[in-house]
């Protein structure tokens, strides 16, 4: 019988990234921790917070229990400070080094190395290839022996049956434009994969690991002629396949994707065809 799903600050947080890692059941433990309540949203008050901002990415941070965001941009400025999350506060973080001023990267929680891993991005006018991770108290920039090639809005999420961060795609490389490459971080270095199949080139596409199957679910996104796909791909740790669902969502880019441990789905959320949109969408089983 489905669990009842719950709202409340850590235990979520915790139990989704618990989740991500292959551990359901951990979930479920969690969510009969409380009673049922009315699900709702809550504008918080912390005392401090981030400035405005947007295309600054987030990932949950398991070993500390904290959201991490990192930079993003205005119209005006872009940013390169850290900020943490610990559920009821935000805490600007200064440690000694750490990424230069981007948003429009793409970020990812390594549960194998427990650590908050950032690659590339757009700031300070260029596009950016470097790979950072965050312990929890500082950035320390890696020095892989491989790495993927300048980029932005690339998309990436951890992949818990491999034990790897995926990175897919893109805007950028030598030549300006849709990037189609797939990459895995292992902890300390970048592989680039050669798949049997692969998706197109495209930016700006959402990604999100399936623990019901054991893969990594990646959908829509922009190609070099601005057109949005509408396709789904699922990666199984060597190679992607294109499903062909009977129904599903609008071609779009910039979705909201993220596992639903409880419900044991995908859950997708709006973006952008010609102009936001409002629907909700779920992957699995039905």
């Amino acid at each position: 019988m489905r669990q009842l799903r719950i709202s409340r600050k850590m235990i979520t947080a915790v139990a989704a990234a618990l989740a991500a890692v292959g551990v359901p059941g951990l979930w479920q433990s969690a969510a009969l921790a409380r009673s049922p309540s009315v699900l709702n949203w809550t504008r918080q008050h912390p005392a401090a917070s981030p400035s405005a901002r947007w295309f600054a990415p987030m990932a949950y941070d398991a070993a500390t229990g904290t959201a991490v965001l990192f930079g993003g941009a205005t119209q005006s400025r872009t940013f390169s400070d850290t900020w943490t999350w610990d559920g009821s506060t935000w805490a600007k973080r200064d440690p000694a080094t750490h990424p230069s001023v981007r948003g429009y990267e793409a970020l990812a929680y390594d549960a194998a190395a427990r650590a908050v891993v950032l690659f590339g991005g757009l700031g300070g006018g260029r596009r950016l290839d470097d790979t950072w991770t965050w312990n929890g108290s500082t950035w320390t920039k890696q020095a892989p022996a491989a790495h993927p090639s300048v980029r932005n809005d690339a998309s990436m999420a951890y992949d818990a049956a491999t034990g790897t961060a995926v990175l897919f795609g893109g805007y950028g490389g030598k030549t300006d434009s849709a990037l189609g490459d797939t990459w895995t971080w292992d902890g300390s270095t970048w592989t680039k994969q050669a798949p049997a199949t692969s998706p197109p080139a495209r930016y700006l596409a959402s990604m999100a690991y399936d623990a019901a199957t054991a893969t990594i679910v990646m959908f829509g996104g922009i190609n070099n002629d601005r057109r949005n796909f509408g396709d789904t791909w699922t990666w199984d740790g060597s190679t992607w396949t294109k499903q062909a669902p009977a129904t599903h969502p609008t071609a779009r880019a910039d979705e909201a994707l993220a596992y639903d441990a409880a419900a044991r789905d995908v859950v997708l959320f709006g973006g952008t065809v010609r102009g936001p949109v409002k629907d909700t969408w779920t992957w699995g089983a039905g």
